[in-house]
């Protein structure tokens, strides 16, 4: 709860129609089964206290005296299950009246009471025959031994956990065309509850699941959807208990149908703000229509500790194979057309880039080929330049010949060795030391290079680095740093290799058997920028082990600057995603270092050149991140 996690839960008792008696003893059993698991919020599923399907029954003094004695007893169960909140349907008889409500209990007490604002009556459905829709606005109303507010109107507040703020829909309020969900997002409600009983027809569970996700999504919101299942009348309608919890527009739980079980997640609530606070069109408040708060008492550092919730290791990188070659496909496809129309523009005869041999150049390669197709350019228009120095080996240099062979470019190899040599001499630098001058001297070299060869054959410059180099200031600066288009500059290095592998994939469903054996050696050559002298004609310089496993720094990555999370809360989440492979300290000690960095390279990122945008994550200093070049990192370094 300190990083901002609710933990939610959704489920259907087994019931039996009209039995008030029973049903409040399988409801006592889902609340204490949440409780054992430390939910704070359970959702129940509509009139679940007398079941949905009770049709005329409803209408019976019997049935609704039942109900009323049912919610006294489940509050009065209630304590036994402390601070969790428990919401119940039940149907509501008042002033001559019935309302189809969800009733908030917590700890032996009503916090509040919502009627369904949206009554279907189409179809299988006939609610308006029995219930009354919800009044305007929310009056103090006496029920049982409680004064308590009844209105659809109401954000329920936790008092000591600002962002655990919920609203109640019932249903079809979920189905309309102007939800209350919308109003109560803009008054402050971070999660919505939806209390269901709709039934299930063919194709429903789909369409339900895209509405769930899609109003978590527009609303910047959690949404959490508890559907009736086993024990509502069969006469004319199945129940499924398709229970859903959603985030921001992903699914993070979901029960089979007819499977009559649980489900639970854990909400991040500071997550939401962070979206809504950075999405300045979201709407806030109705001056019109205030909501009306009730406060609830919430514990501090309470909840569990291990998450219910997807935690991928690489948050970039789709995890399903197919999903992964479709946004792979679509990503290509926007590198090209970025670099194909900036090509246009500049009226460049020629693309030229420096080809290493390694992943992001070979990238670069990749797109501008797309390019090229694309503006009718012959694959000969494209210019691949390897320029090897002191620590290129056989095997990359072998590569970016073969990569430019197979992939039909022009190719052209510059040896640097000699240009270098001199302007150490020339500055007073000893060859033989190997350190920042020696390594930068080679990339502004080849840089130097680039941009000479790009004036004389009417070319433009392909930039190679990668948004994780950027974000880590892993480039030399006016050297590999700069180029006359970025390609890869929005795109992190753990999706990288995927991107090269899905070209790999569709070269062997072409036939390019050998294209397609260069990718693949390509992809399993150690990251490394081989500027330190190689060792028997293998890699001695190997990035990660000088600026740590990108898999952890494109983690860090993303959640500090798609979310903002502070330093601590990225470091639980990192522990919790790798646990098994690197230790705790381990991972503090890697955060440290990123923040360090991060921070301090802030001046490479102010003065990048032009690139797509490709994912959520971006650094350019004209589009998602403005940052000044000299913040200090001190508050960042503290968290930890």
């Amino acid at each position: 709860m300190r990083d901002g996690y609710i933990r939610v839960a959704a489920a259907a008792p087994l019931i039996r129609v009209a039995d008030c008696e029973y049903n409040t003893a399988r409801i006592m059993e889902r609340m204490d089964e949440a409780a054992a698991l430390n939910t704070q919020l359970l959702v129940l599923p509509e009139l679940c206290v007398t079941g949905y399907t009770c049709a005329d029954l409803f209408l019976q003094e019997a049935l609704t005296d039942g109900a009323a004695a049912a919610v006294a007893e489940l509050a009065a169960h209630s304590r036994s299950t402390g601070e969790m909140i428990t919401a119940v349907g039940f149907p509501l008889r008042l002033r001559g009246k019935l309302y189809n409500c969800a009733a908030l209990l917590q700890d032996g007490a009503l916090l509040g009471l919502v009627p369904k604002t949206w009554l279907p009556n189409y179809s299988e459905f006939y609610e308006m025959r029995w219930f009354a829709r919800a009044p305007r606005g929310e009056e103090t109303i006496r029920f049982l031994r409680w004064e308590t507010l009844l209105g659809a109107g109401q954000i329920f507040q936790a008092e000591t956990m600002e962002n655990f703020a919920f609203g109640v829909e019932i249903c079809e309020d979920l189905w309309v065309t102007s939800p209350p969900s919308i109003r109560l997002a803009q008054a402050g409600a971070r999660l919505i509850i939806n209390l269901s009983a709709g039934n299930e027809v063919v194709g429903k569970a789909e369409y339900r699941r895209r509405l769930v996700s899609g109003q978590s999504a527009r609303l910047f919101c959690g949404y959490v959807y508890a559907a009736a299942g086993e024990g509502e009348s069969t006469t004319d309608m199945v129940f499924a208990g398709h229970h859903l919890i959603a985030e921001n527009g992903q699914i993070l739980a979901e029960a089979e149908l007819f499977a009559n079980k649980m489900i639970t997640a854990d909400l991040d609530v500071n997550l939401l703000t962070a979206e809504r606070q950075k999405n300045t069109s979201f709407q806030t408040g109705n001056p019109k229509r205030p909501a009306s708060r009730r406060y609830f008492p919430l514990s501090e550092g309470g909840g569990a500790r291990d998450l219910i919730r997807p935690l991928a290791r690489r948050p970039f990188v789709p995890e399903n194979a197919a999903d992964r070659r479709d946004r792979c496909q679509i990503i290509l496809a926007m590198q090209a057309q970025g670099l194909a129309s900036r090509a246009r523009y500049t009226g460049s005869r020629r693309l030229l880039v420096g080809l290493s041999g390694g992943l992001d150049s070979t990238l670069a390669l990749l797109v501008m080929c797309r390019a090229a197709d694309l503006l009718a350019m012959p694959r000969s228009d494209l210019l691949a330049v390897t320029m090897p120095c002191f620590g290129t080996t056989e095997r990359t240099e072998r590569n970016a010949r073969e990569l430019a062979l197979r992939a039909g470019s022009d190719f052209r190899t510059v040896d640097i060795r000699a240009a270098v040599r001199g302007h150490l001499a020339d500055i007073g630098r000893d060859e033989t030391v190997f350190d920042r001058t020696f390594e930068n001297a080679q990339a502004r070299e080849r840089t130097q290079v680039l941009m000479d060869m790009a004036n004389s054959l009417d070319a433009l410059v392909v930039g190679t680095g990668d948004l994780s180099e950027l974000a880590l200031g892993w480039c030399t600066y006016n050297g590999d740093h700069m180029s006359m288009y970025a390609v890869n500059a929005g795109v992190p290095k753990t999706l990288v290799s995927y991107l090269v592998e899905t070209e790999e994939l569709l070269c062997r469903e072409r036939g390019e058997s050998d294209m397609a054996a260069v990718l693949a050696d390509i992809r399993a050559t150690p990251i490394s920028p081989e500027l330190l002298p190689a060792a028997e004609g293998r890699i001695t310089q190997k990035t990660e082990e000088e600026i740590g496993p990108y898999v952890l720094n494109d983690f860090f990555l993303y959640y500090m600057t798609r979310f903002g999370f502070r330093p601590r809360k990225i470091h639980r989440l990192a522990v919790q995603a790798f646990r098994g492979e690197y230790a705790p300290e381990t991972l503090r000690e890697a955060l440290i270092r990123f923040y360090r960095r991060f921070f301090s390279q802030q001046f490479k990122r102010s003065c990048l050149p032009d690139g797509p945008k490709i994912g959520s994550v971006t650094l350019s200093p004209r589009g998602d991140w403005r940052m000044p070049s000299d913040a200090g990192d001190a508050l960042w370094l503290k968290d930890l």
